[in-house]
């Protein structure tokens, strides 16, 4: 699955994919979820300092990598979000997570240019959700590779990638130090 971040057992069905994820979210509130990620991740990079590129094994993301996919993914969910709640089951299509961070992103970003667009997308993408009703989140997206996904599925799922990413980042940084 393209859009599916790495986990130990990288071959998940789009049932398993999505478990997996609001498992990772459980009963926690996905809007208190998101609102922290920022700042989890802005301290995650302050703390990584000389290590924030630091990849720790071929095929994995450095702590920089996984902010770059958060900031990416949010591009991605933000239009997402948008075209389920305009359109009458819209299609979404998947993308090349590793693509995108190894094509779009280079050795001369900052960090902070990545938070100068996740942020206030984020935000803007929290403020839609609380504004939303039941039947604005019973609303449906056609996802091309995981097939019907409604808005209120598509922000959960996002809150528990959210906190996969975050636990890759430490891991990340973690393996670097040693």
């Amino acid at each position: 699955m393209a859009d599916n971040p790495v986990s130990p057992d990288p071959i998940l069905s789009p049932l398993e994919y999505q478990q997996h994820l609001l498992a990772l979210l459980g009963a926690d509130d996905p809007a208190e979820v998101q609102a922290i990620t920022a700042r989890t991740f802005r301290h995650l990079a302050k703390e990584a300092g000389p290590y924030l590129r630091t990849i720790p094994e071929p095929g994995e993301w450095s702590v920089f990598g996984c902010i770059a996919h958060i900031a990416d993914a949010e591009v991605v969910m933000s239009a997402r979000y948008r075209w389920i709640l305009a359109h009458d089951q819209p299609p979404l299509i998947g993308y090349d997570q590793d693509l995108w961070v190894e094509r779009i992103h280079d050795a001369d970003e900052s960090v902070d240019a990545l938070f100068s667009y996740f942020e206030p997308l984020r935000t803007a993408n929290i403020d839609l959700w609380r504004r939303s009703g039941p039947d604005d989140r019973a609303r449906v997206g056609l996802h091309g590779e995981r097939g019907p996904e409604s808005y209120d599925l598509c922000f959960k799922m996002i809150a528990g990638h959210d906190r996969f990413h975050i636990e890759q980042a430490r891991r990340a940084l973690a393996t670097a130090r040693r």
